[in-house]
C-alpha cells in the first residue's frame, strides 16, 4: 500500500488503539483506491476539554497568546457541556497534517471521522487555492507565540496586549488574490513637499516662422497634460487603491520593531486561514462526499450501518435560520457527478426545453468522478456555486432567501426566484463574506491622514464594526482614520481622530 498519508495513530496504548490504527490503515487504503490523495496525516487522541483548547486556537495549541482564543475556549466548553454542540474532529493543513480525534467517540464515528478527514487533507493537497499556503505552519505558529512572548517580558503585557488587540481587529482586510499573482515591490512615499514643474521644453526653431511646426501647440498641450498627470500619480499614495490594507500599514505606518513584526505575523496567519474560508463549501462536501462513500461502500460493518447513517444524518441536518456547508456542499458534488455521468450538459442539453427530456435525459458518458476531481482542482466557493448551482438543483434542494421582518421580529421567506438564491449566496461569499475596503490614500487631504474606501460588492457594511475598525486603523496609523462609504445612497465621510466619531456629507464632492 502507498505511504501516502500513512502516520500511526498516538497517544493510546490499549486494544481500542490498535482497532483505530488498523481501521485508519483500511480507510487509507480505500481513499487511495478511490483515486484521493492526501497528505501524510498523524492522528491525535484527545478528551474533549483538550478537543475544545485545539479548536479554541484553530487547529494551533502553540499559537500566540490572546485573550480572543480564551473566550472561544469558554463558548466551547459550555456550548459542549450543555449539549449544544460537539467538536468531531480537527483538521489542520500542514505536511504532515494533524488531525484530532475525541476519545470518547464511539468506534463507528472514529472511522466516520477518518475517512472525512482523508478527504480535507486530500482538497489541502490538491487544491489550487490551498497552493500557496505555508505547509509547515505548525511550526510557524508555534514561533509566532514565541515572538509575542518575548515582546510581552520587553515592553510589557499591556502594550502588547493592546496593539495585538488593534492588530487582530483587522485581520481579513487583506488581498486574497495577491498571492496568486506576481508580487510588485512598492515605493517608499516621501511625504516632503516638492514643487514639480509642467513646464515643457521646446525645441530651438533656427527660424521664427518654423516654431509653429518644430513645436505644434497640441503637442505642447499634450505634453503637459502627460506631465501633470504624472505628478498627480506620484502625490497618491498609495499609487493605486489595495485591498491588502496589512501589508500597507507595515510598510507605510509609523511602527515600533516589534509592533511591525506582530502586525506581520497577523498577516501570515491571514493568509493562511485564507483558503479555508474561500472553500468551505467545496472542502466540507469534499470531506463528507467521500466519508459518506468509504463507510457505506467499504469501511462500516452491518452493524455500524444503523449508526453511521444516523450520525451522518446529524452532520448533513440544516437548522433553521442557517446554511449548513457540509450539507450543500455534499448535494452539489453528488449533483455534479450525475450530470457529468448522464450528460446532463451542454448546449443540447440546456437548449431543451421538454420537462420530460431533461428529467430522463441520460446519455450514459460516465465522466461524473473524474469531473468532480477536475473540479476539486482548481475551484473555489464562487466559482463553484456560479458555475454549478442550476435551477433545477435549487428547486430540488428547496433553497429560498429569508430576511428579518422588522414588523413581526421573525425570519420569513422573502425570495423564491432562481436568480436572487443564488445571487445571495454569491454576495455571502464574496470576499470571504467580509466587506470590500479599500486603501485610497495615505495622505488624504494632504494631512497624512488615512482613507479607506467601502467598495459596495457582497457584504454591506455594519456601522458598529465600522467605527470599531476605524479607531483601530487610527491606532495602528496614528493619524485619523477616514472611510467613505454610503449610507442611504448618500455618500459619506466616518472619521475617527483619535477621540471622537465624525461623519461628514461628501456628495457635494
Amino acid at each position: 500500500m502507498s505511504e501516502t498519508g500513512r502516520k500511526r495513530i498516538h497517544r493510546k496504548t490499549d486494544s481500542d488503539t490498535a482497532k483505530l490504527a488498523a481501521a485508519q490503515e483500511e480507510i487509507l487504503g480505500h481513499a487511495i483506491e478511490y483515486g484521493l490523495d492526501p497528505l501524510r496525516t498523524v492522528f491525535e487522541l484527545i478528551d474533549h476539554d483538550e478537543m475544545n483548547e485545539v479548536a479554541a486556537y484553530g487547529g494551533f495549541p502553540t499559537r500566540l497568546p490572546h485573550w480572543r482564543f480564551g473566550m472561544d475556549y469558554e463558548e466551547l466548553q459550555k456550548s459542549y457541556t450543555w449539549g449544544l454542540s460537539k467538536i468531531y474532529e480537527l483538521v489542520i493543513n500542514n505536511d504532515p497534517s494533524y488531525a484530532y480525534l475525541m476519545k470518547s467517540n464511539p468506534m463507528v464515528d472514529q472511522k466516520m471521522v477518518i475517512a472525512h478527514v482523508y478527504g480535507h487533507t486530500d482538497f489541502f493537497k490538491n487544491n489550487m487555492w490551498f497552493s500557496q499556503t505555508n505547509r509547515h505552519m505548525i511550526d510557524e505558529m508555534a514561533n509566532h507565540g514565541t515572538r509575542v512572548r518575548r515582546y510581552i517580558e520587553r515592553h510589557g503585557e499591556k502594550p502588547v496586549e493592546e496593539f495585538l488587540d488593534a492588530a487582530m481587529s483587522i485581520e481579513w482586510l487583506i488581498d486574497y488574490h495577491s498571492v496568486y499573482s506576481p508580487h510588485r515591490p512598492r515605493t517608499k512615499y516621501d511625504f516632503a513637499d516638492h514643487e514639480e514643474s509642467t513646464e515643457v521644453r521646446r525645441l530651438r526653431a533656427p527660424k521664427e516662422y518654423l516654431e509653429k511646426y518644430i513645436n505644434p501647440p497640441e503637442f505642447l498641450e499634450r505634453r503637459r497634460k502627460e506631465m501633470q498627470n504624472q505628478i498627480e500619480k506620484r502625490k497618491r499614495f498609495p499609487e493605486s487603491p489595495t485591498k491588502d490594507i496589512l501589508e500597507f500599514l507595515i510598510e507605510y505606518a509609523p511602527l515600533e520593531t516589534w509592533q511591525r513584526d506582530i502586525l506581520s505575523m497577523v498577516r501570515e496567519e491571514s493568509y493562511y486561514f485564507a483558503p479555508q474560508a474561500l472553500t468551505k463549501i467545496m472542502n466540507e462536501g469534499w470531506a463528507s462526499y467521500w466519508h459518506a462513500k468509504i463507510m457505506s461502500e467499504k469501511a462500516a460493518e452491518p452493524s455500524e450501518i444503523i449508526d453511521f447513517a444516523d450520525h451522518n444524518a446529524g452532520v448533513l441536518g440544516t437548522r433553521p435560520g442557517t446554511l449548513n456547508p457540509y450539507k450543500l456542499g455534499v448535494e452539489l458534488w453528488r449533483n455534479i457527478e450525475e450530470r457529468w455521468d448522464k450528460g446532463r450538459f451542454g448546449r443540447e442539453y440546456d437548449e431543451c426545453d421538454d420537462l420530460s427530456t431533461r428529467r430522463n435525459w441520460d446519455k450514459k458518458l460516465g465522466q461524473g468522478r473524474d469531473k468532480i476531481f477536475e473540479v476539486r482542482r482548481i475551484y473555489n466557493d464562487i466559482t463553484f456555486i456560479d458555475d454549478f448551482l442550476t435551477k433545477e438543483f435549487a428547486l430540488e434542494q428547496k433553497l429560498f432567501v429569508y430576511k428579518l421582518n422588522p414588523q413581526t421580529n421573525q425570519y420569513e421567506i422573502s425570495d423564491r426566484d432562481f436568480e436572487a438564491i443564488k445571487k445571495h449566496l454569491l454576495f455571502r461569499l464574496t470576499n470571504m463574506g467580509h466587506p470590500v475596503i479599500q486603501v485610497i490614500d495615505g495622505n488624504f487631504r494632504n494631512r497624512a491622514e488615512l482613507l479607506a474606501k467601502h467598495v459596495h460588492e457582497g457584504v454591506d457594511l455594519d456601522f458598529e464594526e465600522a467605527r470599531d475598525t476605524l479607531k483601530n486603523l487610527q491606532r495602528i496609523w496614528k493619524r485619523p482614520a477616514n472611510l467613505q462609504t454610503m449610507v442611504e445612497d448618500q455618500p459619506k465621510l466616518l472619521r475617527f481622530d483619535g477621540e471622537k466619531h465624525s461623519e461628514e456629507d461628501v456628495s457635494a464632492a
